[in-house]
């Protein structure tokens, strides 16, 4: 059986390139693509893309629903399943267009690889996503060791994550130079900093206690004061590795090179809740508590925007659409707590509605 076709390796390069280039997609998001492709061509044999044809995508869609997730070892998702077909839509979408191809797809073929409607919505309802409160994470910190050189790396890794909201891939690009404690702030620069969307801003540290930015603090003078590293040494260095006294890989300290991956950032934060006896949650889940208590401290729609912009939302819709859904039991609490008068929290909110309501209409208008 072939394990692959050199017409639809070439032309799917092409379309590779077409997403990087003209498209302006990540390599995370390319990877999803080549991996959903792969898939499709498994169950066809890797037959020639010029010899679609609409019962292939019917039948696929019937194989992907019945696939098995290696690390699940249940079905896929429906929204691993919604997102591999749009990919596949997407790409017939293009190639239909394409000089060797036109005569032989049209574009209505794409369609096929649409979902059921009532599975579609299943796909793509927004669920309450788990977050730790600002409590819970003050207490992980707190009850981390800080004897060795990377137990107060670690330490400050996550004091550094709810301090300012950064993304693990940031943080694990970030250098020494891009933190000033003076005026309390991280400058978040895309030329050297793996930002999403390579997006330069400025992030203020977040009031979230001083016992945690007094933890970040230690680190960067020690970082400075005692191993007399510079501004272009990574902030969240990685770890040593050598050969203990009973001949075992054991953790020696820190070098000074960055971390390839975020991979580590997620195994420290792993480590640090189940030390804890919490649930694990992901570095990214933090952004998600500082919106919360965004929400929860601000009482204007100024101060929102700023800590929208603190978080690296140009829109504070984006804040509001991403992070910003009332969790479950707080929108019980909000319920059953709507049967007085309006107070001036509630003239706050109504502002804070208004302001939102004025700049969804801006943006019809424009449109």
């Amino acid at each position: 059986m072939a394990t692959h076709n050199p017409e639809n390796e070439r032309i799917k390069r092409r379309y590779f390139a077409y997403l990087k280039e003209a498209r302006r997609q990540s390599e995370a998001t390319i990877d999803q693509v080549a991996k959903g492709l792969s898939r499709f061509e498994e169950d066809t044999g890797h037959r020639d893309f010029r010899g679609f044809h609409i019962e292939q995508a019917i039948a696929f869609k019937r194989h992907l629903a019945q696939q098995v997730s290696a690390s699940s070892g249940r079905t896929l998702s429906k929204a691993t399943v919604h997102g591999t077909l749009a990919h596949l839509k997407r790409f017939f979408h293009w190639l239909a267009g394409q000089p060797g191809y036109r005569s032989r797809l049209r574009y209505s073929d794409c369609d096929y690889f649409n979902m059921s409607e009532k599975e579609a919505r299943v796909a793509t309802a927004r669920r309450e996503k788990a977050f730790p409160t600002l409590e819970q994470i003050s207490h992980v910190i707190a009850v981390m060791p800080g004897r060795t050189e990377v137990e107060q790396r670690d330490r400050a890794l996550l004091a550094f994550t709810i301090l300012t909201g950064a993304r693990d891939g940031a943080i694990a690009s970030m250098k020494l130079k891009h933190v000033d404690l003076v005026d309390g702030k991280v400058h978040q620069d895309a030329r050297e900093v793996n930002t999403k969307n390579s997006k330069s801003f400025v992030t203020y540290f977040f009031p979230v206690g001083e016992e945690i930015l007094q933890i970040l603090t230690d680190w960067v003078n020690y970082l400075r004061q005692v191993r007399l590293w510079g501004n272009d040494d990574p902030l969240f260095p990685a770890t040593e590795v050598a050969i203990g006294d009973d001949h075992q890989f054991e953790a020696a300290g820190v070098k000074r090179s960055h971390w390839k991956t975020a991979a580590p950032i997620r195994s420290i934060f792993r480590e640090a809740f189940t030390r804890a006896g919490l649930p694990y949650f992901n570095p990214h889940s933090f952004r998600n508590t500082l919106a919360q208590l965004g929400e929860q401290r601000c009482q204007t729609p100024e101060e929102f925007k700023a800590w929208s912009q603190n978080l690296g939302h140009e829109e504070v819709l984006t804040t509001f659409r991403s992070y910003g859904a009332v969790g479950s039991h707080r929108q019980g609490e909000i319920i059953r707590g709507l049967t007085g008068s309006p107070g001036p929290d509630d003239e706050v909110a109504e502002e804070i509605v208004r302001a939102v309501l004025d700049k969804l209409r801006g943006s019809r208008r424009l449109a």
